[in-house]
């Protein structure tokens, strides 16, 4: 079971327990991020495993768009803060009861997102290798 609170952050406010930044407007409402954006939640654990915890869970709703069915504005959309305490104890309570699972996934996620930015790294070296070759093609 997890054990945290979550609140509005305040730019300049300093944490000292684990945390995490949850962003609260636009379109990438439930975003999750280490560090502070403009507009966020602020959810405090007991501990970096705890963190680690509600980090992926939060980074699986947002994915999964979850937080767009809750979102009110017509201008700039955004989640209220009841709404968002309430919702996301309720899915960390739901996908915590099967730690084990939950680990494997965790893992799982973790091993793609190193994925993603190797492959995202090779991409921008082909690119940099396709503007070389084009460059001394044209140059000459």
């Amino acid at each position: 079971m997890l054990h945290f609170l979550i609140k509005t952050h305040k730019n300049g406010t300093h944490y000292k327990q684990p945390h995490f930044f949850i962003l609260n407007k636009g379109m990438n409402s439930g975003k999750p991020q280490k560090e502070s954006f403009t507009n966020s939640f602020v959810i405090i654990c007991k501990s970096e495993a705890e963190v680690e915890d509600s980090f992926w869970i939060a980074f699986s709703l947002w994915k999964t768009k979850f937080w767009h069915q809750h979102l009110i504005g017509s201008v700039i959309p955004f989640i209220r803060l009841a709404e968002f305490q309430k919702e996301f104890i309720s899915k960390s309570t739901q996908l915590m009861q099967e730690h084990e699972e939950h680990q494997k996934n965790i893992e799982a996620l973790k091993l793609l997102e190193q994925q993603e930015k190797r492959f995202n790294q090779n991409i921008i070296l082909i690119n940099d290798l396709r503007k070389t070759i084009l460059y001394r093609y044209i140059n000459k």
